[in-house]
């Protein structure tokens, strides 16, 4: 597949998004949908949401409000505002990132070179990310304040990227261990009648190797730090970020409903940012790329 069909793809499903967006609007019943309760109180669990203009806006009202002011009078339009925030939780993200990187690849290593570790920590790194970052994240934030507190320098937003750091370094270690460990066989066997050391073997075999493992695992890490990041923000209220203007927002959707698209939009924009960036490392590795998908 082209890169260029497959940003036609990449429109025509925004597009089908949109259509299915006004198609139930237009269609759907005003009240939603429910299951249980005793169908006069309008309790129950929702299954299908409501479709009326403070529940679904239009997709052109949500595109409309963006150059609109923030919140009214001389104030800037909503979207320069949503880059504002979205530029402080980027580079928060990325440090998170970087710290997740870091993480992730030393837990892959220690794993592929010691098979008890891997038996270990795995169980471990798989239960970590059943924790709910929205219970953890005030954790995380109250272990800083108090490392502020005994005299070690500790600002909010470094809670904020160790949260995005716990989110990202998942991906990059079991894709770390997985490409370790797929040189064939006679590759490593060769290294050893060269009496090469384990270094040797690693640079020359084992990590080229696993690029084609390790690249997906950067990208998704990516959006997973962005994800823990606007998650984060809103658990510590941490202010200035894209996911303190999101609750903001979402507070006046009853007299403003299309505002708070605007920075969910912008948090969307984000992932996709942060994962292209990290795809075009994918570029001058393209030598190291056998048997991924790349055209």
């Amino acid at each position: 597949m082209t890169r260029r069909r497959a940003a036609a793809w990449g429109v025509v499903g925004v597009l089908a998004v949109v259509a299915a967006w006004e198609l139930y609007k237009a269609v759907g019943p005003a009240e939603g949908v429910s299951v249980g309760g005793d169908g006069t109180t309008g309790s129950g669990v929702m299954i299908l949401p409501r479709t009326g203009d403070r529940a679904m806006p239009h997709t052109w009202e949500m595109v409309a409000r963006l150059f609109a002011s923030t919140s009214g009078g001389s104030t800037p339009p909503l979207w320069v505002a949503v880059v504002q925030a979205g530029a402080l939780t980027l580079g928060i993200a990325a440090v998170g990132w970087l710290i997740g990187v870091a993480v992730g690849a030393v837990l892959g290593l220690v794993m592929q070179r010691w098979r008890l570790a891997e038996w270990g920590l795995m169980p471990w790194i798989v239960v970590s990310q059943t924790v709910p970052l929205i219970a953890f994240a005030p954790v995380v934030d109250a272990l800083g304040k108090q490392l502020e507190r005994d005299g070690v320098p500790w600002a909010q937003w470094l809670s904020v990227a160790v949260i995005a750091s716990y989110l990202s370094f998942f991906p990059v270690a079991i894709g770390m261990l997985r490409g370790l460990q797929a040189p064939e066989r006679a590759h490593l066997d060769l290294m050893r009648t060269y009496a090469a050391g384990y270094g040797a073997t690693l640079l020359r075999v084992r990590l080229p190797a696993a690029v084609p493992y390790l690249l997906p695992a950067l990208r998704l890490a990516a959006a997973a730090a962005v994800v823990g990041a606007v998650v984060a923000e809103v658990s510590i209220g941490m202010r200035g970020g894209i996911g303190r203007m999101l609750i903001q927002l979402a507070g006046q959707a009853s007299s403003d409903p299309a505002a708070p698209w605007g920075p969910t939009f912008g948090t969307i924009a984000l992932g996709l940012v942060a994962a292209g960036t990290v795809a075009l490392v994918g570029v001058g590795l393209k030598n190291y790329r056998r048997g991924e998908e790349t055209a």
